[in-house]
């Protein structure tokens, strides 16, 4: 059976019933009977917070989501107040190459369907109000430029929620200039959504989003153009929350969506917050690998917001083992890596495969027995096939495990600007040098004595490789890395380090999955 097909034998619950269970029913907004919003007056955190990763992507997934769902079903099952916070899919994967975001076979996010298409309207509030701050930006210069923008320094670019290469560089004719389009997910606003812990912050994050210098060279925020209060007006209801469930009616926080390689990767704070004072245990995940989304996760959202995770599970695949290396040894070594690199922030880690019918009983035990000379703890999750049922060993862990949380941080966040992106990519990506091109120097110039230099930095590089080059697979060694830009991210409180060719704006692949994609007699089809 498909995913679409076992999500359409679950009869879901009323979302009335589903806020029942947290004691949350007083604060919500129906959109319909299965979907919610979430009017949060309680985010005094709680819970203890459980952060899923993985190794790096490969063509087969590693089922993070799935796994994240799996977790909460057998938490549940074991009567544990438990709720998952996760990120809202992108219509760009859905009708690309990637698909929906949802999980897969029994352990799945519902309504499917709607999640991964349009779901409560948040990416295209995102969109509008992204795209009225570049209107904005181009109407006062056709209006005589008041403000003096250098119309060769703006920072702000129109974002859509679909992959279109096309869009990657367009000209404009009133003003005439070159601008672009970046995927919604990869744009500042959406950051600053899911950075905020209200819609007060909102506003001010909106206010502050630096959009150029002037011709003088003095620096311009959205705040100037007056046009942060209309933002916040078309993201009234963007930034709250929504409630769904799992296959078992499980409570699930979806919200936010930022990607991990060219943005942080994680949910909104809001939502996280939410569930941590609602529930014991709460499951979210980040983004891509470790060496991207989990990385980000504690050195941007961790460190922004005391938030960090109780325990992190690091999940994999002998499958994506095998395309990191011939054999099931070589490709470890990429585990290795991500083992190594979460314990740098914390030794609360455990590594799961998702097992599937293919893993042979040899190379399950091979793999235990590679992890287990780490000193980590391994389970094997079935979930996928068998729901709750297949992660009951995982839930029991957490319940029974009393270590206390851990801080680390990379890097100071009063080092210089070039220092970070040094020690993220010696110390963490273990790159042999940094090289840096010209664009991204003078960039570099500007922001070292500016106040934007004690911000952390969000490196933006390809995910199928722990450098920035997607054909280094495995564990490489003496690489350079390559940083071609930077961009100031000062609603969201960020640096974006650029490397390698990464794209803001992905393209589709010869054979999109758009392509099978229909409406027949009433009912979608081929959606993953």
């Amino acid at each position: 059976m498909t995913d679409l097909e076992i999500c359409r034998e679950t009869k879901p619950q009323n979302i009335w019933e589903i806020a029942k269970k947290i004691n949350i029913q007083e604060d919500i907004i129906l959109y319909g009977n299965d979907k919610a919003k979430i009017c949060p007056k309680n985010t005094s955190k709680k819970g203890k917070l459980i952060l899923v990763t993985s190794i790096n992507p490969t063509p087969y997934g590693e089922g993070k989501t799935t796994l994240a769902i799996g977790i909460l079903d057998a938490l549940s099952l074991r009567k544990a107040k438990s709720i998952a916070a996760l990120r809202e899919p992108s219509l760009g994967p859905v009708f690309g190459t990637k698909g929906g975001a949802t999980g897969g076979g029994r352990s799945q996010v519902i309504p499917m369907e709607d999640i991964n298409l349009h779901f409560t309207g948040d990416f295209h509030a995102i969109t509008s109000a992204n795209n009225l701050l570049c209107a904005a930006v181009d109407n006062h210069i056709y209006q005589g430029n008041a403000l003096q923008i250098d119309p060769e320094t703006i920072m702000v670019h129109r974002c859509l929620d679909m992959n279109d290469r096309a869009l990657r560089t367009i000209s404009l004719q009133s003003p005439n200039r070159l601008e672009k389009f970046d995927i919604t997910t990869a744009s500042e606003l959406m950051a600053i959504l899911c950075l905020s812990k209200n819609i007060e912050e909102l506003k001010e994050k909106i206010g502050n989003i630096f959009i150029g210098y002037t011709i003088q060279g003095k620096e311009l925020y959205a705040k100037d153009l007056h046009v942060e209060g209309a933002m916040t007006v078309l993201l009234k209801d963007a930034i709250k929350p929504n409630l769904v469930q799992t296959l078992e009616h499980n409570p699930v926080l979806m919200h936010g969506g930022p990607f991990a390689n060219i943005a942080h990767g994680c949910n909104s704070i809001l939502a996280t917050n939410t569930a941590l004072s609602y529930a014991d245990y709460v499951i979210t995940e980040a983004g891509f690998g470790s060496d991207m989304g989990a990385m980000k996760f504690f050195d941007i959202k961790s460190r922004m917001n005391n938030l960090y995770p109780d325990m992190v599970v690091l999940g994999v695949t002998i499958r994506a083992l095998k395309h990191h290396g011939k054999t099931l040894k070589e490709g470890f070594e990429n585990l290795k890596f991500h083992i190594e690199n979460m314990q740098f922030f914390t030794k609360n880690l455990i590594v799961v495969l998702n097992r599937f019918e293919t893993d042979t009983e040899e190379e399950i035990k091979e793999l235990e027995q590679l992890v287990r000379l780490k000193e980590v703890p391994f389970f094997i999750s079935t979930a996928y096939t068998d729901g709750g049922k297949g992660a009951l060993s995982i839930a029991d862990y957490i319940l029974n495990f009393k270590g206390e949380k851990e801080i680390h941080t990379m890097y100071d966040l009063n080092d210089p600007v070039k220092e970070k992106i040094e020690k993220v990519c010696k110390n963490h990506y273990h790159a042999k040098e940094v090289f840096y091109e010209k664009k991204a120097l003078a960039m570099l110039e500007k922001i070292e004595n500016s106040k934007f230099a004690s911000m952390p930095i969000c490196i933006a590089k390809t995910p199928s490789s722990i450098s920035d080059n997607p054909k280094l697979l495995g564990y490489p060694k003496d690489f350079t890395m390559t940083v071609t830009d930077i961009k100031i991210n000062s609603g969201a409180g960020f640096l974006t380090i650029y490397m390698g060719k990464i794209m803001t704006m992905p393209g589709l692949s010869k054979t999109p999955n758009y392509e099978h994609m229909d409406f027949i007699n009433g009912e979608i089809v081929g959606l993953f």
